[in-house]
This record gives C-alpha cells, sequence and structure tokens, in this order.
C-alpha cells in the first residue's frame, strides 16, 4: 500500500528543484528525469538532487508499496551549518543534476530514528532541523566532496535562452522559473524571448509541446496517455483540447486516421 511522503521542508508541485533534496526509498522505485539522464532509485538506494534544476519524478510500487524520504536544504539552513560546523568546501567535482549516492551503513539506521518524529508525514518542527542536521553531518563524513555542492549559493548566470528553451521545452514549471534559470528577470526574459522566437513564451511553449505531441503519436505511435504529463501538460483532457484546437483532431483521431477504424470480427 503506497504511504504519504515523509519529508522535512517544502515539496514543489512544479518540476522545479529549488533546494538541494535529498531523496531516500524505503519501499518501491523512483525514476528521475533531468532532460538529458534518466536515473532509477531502488529500495535501499538514495540521491541527491542539485538546487535550480528541473527534475521530473515518477513514483512506482512495488509489491502494492511506495515509502520514500525526502529531505531539502535550503540556503538559510546551510549558512547556519557552515557557520556551527565550519566544513572545508572543495569545488564541486561534478555538475551533475542527480548524484547518486552510495551505500552508507549510517543511512538506513538514520532514516529509522526519523520515521518515529513524522505525522502525517510532516516531522515535528522542533526536530525538523536537528534531524538536518545530523544527515548533512553523515553525507560529509561519508563524501566530504559534496561540501562543494551544498555550500556554493551562487545564482544561475545569463545563459542562452534558444539553447536552454528547446532542451527544456517539456518541464511543467512557471515562467518566473524558467526566467530564473536562464539568469534573467521575468521582463528581461519575455523581452529577450520575443527577439529570439518571435512569440511569447507562453504561446510558444504550448505550440512547442503540441508539435512534439503530434510527432510522437503519428510517428513513433506513443498513446497521448503516455506522454501529456512528460509534455508539460497538467491533465489529459487539458492536453486533448489544447490538440484538437491546434491541429482540428483530438489525438484520438489522428490515432484513427492512422490505423483505420477498427471492425468487429
Amino acid at each position: 500500500m503506497s504511504k504519504p511522503n515523509y519529508h522535512i521542508g517544502v515539496i514543489s508541485a512544479e518540476q522545479f528543484v529549488a533546494e538541494h533534496t535529498f531523496t531516500y526509498i524505503i519501499k518501491g522505485e523512483m525514476y528521475l528525469y533531468d532532460g538529458s539522464n534518466s536515473h532509477v532509485l531502488r529500495s535501499g538506494e538514495s540521491g541527491l538532487a542539485r538546487k535550480d534544476s528541473l527534475i521530473r519524478f515518477k513514483k512506482e510500487m512495488v509489491n502494492d508499496e511506495l515509502e520514500k524520504v525526502f529531505v531539502f536544504f535550503d540556503e538559510q539552513f546551510l549558512k547556519k551549518f557552515q557557520a556551527k560546523h565550519h566544513p572545508g568546501v572543495p569545488k564541486s567535482g561534478s555538475g551533475e543534476t542527480v548524484l547518486l549516492l552510495p551505500a552508507n551503513k549510517l543511512l538506513p539506521a538514520y532514516i529509522q530514528s526519523l520515521l518515529p518524529h513524522y505525522d502525517h508525514g510532516k516531522i515535528a518542527e522542533a526536530f525538523a532541523d536537528v534531524k538536518r542536521e545530523e544527515l548533512l553531518l553523515v553525507l560529509l563524513q561519508a563524501q566530504p566532496e559534496l561540501a562543494g555542492l551544498f555550500f556554493d549559493y551562487r545564482t544561475p548566470e545569463k545563459i542562452n535562452i534558444e539553447e536552454f528553451m528547446n532542451r527544456n521545452y517539456q518541464f511543467n514549471v512557471s515562467l518566473e522559473r524558467f526566467a530564473y534559470l536562464t539568469g534573467r528577470s521575468l521582463s528581461a526574459f519575455k523581452r529577450d524571448f520575443k527577439q529570439v522566437f518571435n512569440d511569447t513564451p507562453s504561446h510558444w511553449l504550448v505550440q512547442r509541446r503540441l508539435q512534439e505531441a503530434y510527432f510522437l503519436i503519428d510517428k513513433k505511435d506513443q498513446k497521448p496517455a503516455k506522454i501529456y504529463l512528460d509534455l508539460g501538460f497538467e491533465t489529459l483532457p487539458h492536453f486533448s483540447h489544447a490538440f484538437k484546437k491546434q491541429f482540428g483532431l483530438a489525438p484520438t483521431e489522428l490515432i484513427t486516421q492512422k490505423t483505420g477504424p477498427t471492425t468487429n470480427a
């Protein structure tokens, strides 16, 4: 049976990782995709998602069970930790969005110590920072080089907007997030976007996603229900409505048009 997420911090509904995020899978599996690479975490495995990243999470039950822990490390907490413990801060050796962590004999015991403090999936506030501090000490003891990731407080720099958007258009995040990740204010993002694409960001995103959807259904025989979330649409009815408005036929009608009507023998 699926259980609620155990977490310390705020879980975002967007496909955007605002803070460094530790994930531990107790039961089940989790698949992560960052636009370039896919990763999987299984029972007893853990990973770190880098802040200011676009990531899609897909959770799968195993033997009808799914149980996982999320711990978010925000900048305010990390600066307090750094002032208290004075960890060395080497340069981060990896620019990967997702880091799969090696087996650590202390982590299973830590996870078990964490669970009694939860109420409806959320840890009691009095214990939140204490348990986050304990986890960070465990992680840095095993991998001191992670300090280069945790204590890097830089924000995204201005980058090529055309390259970034063509690579990440399928992620379901706000325009404010896209602007931030390209190193721009929202107004500067909209201005630069118009200059590059001769379109507004909102209109271009819908058109780009629908074009990809048409290609996947028409040329790759993909099912609408399998692709709408991966293309940044929140619901299947919303996707189908936008598709029909754009192309004059629903996704299911395109499939029928390709294969021909079915007949009963």
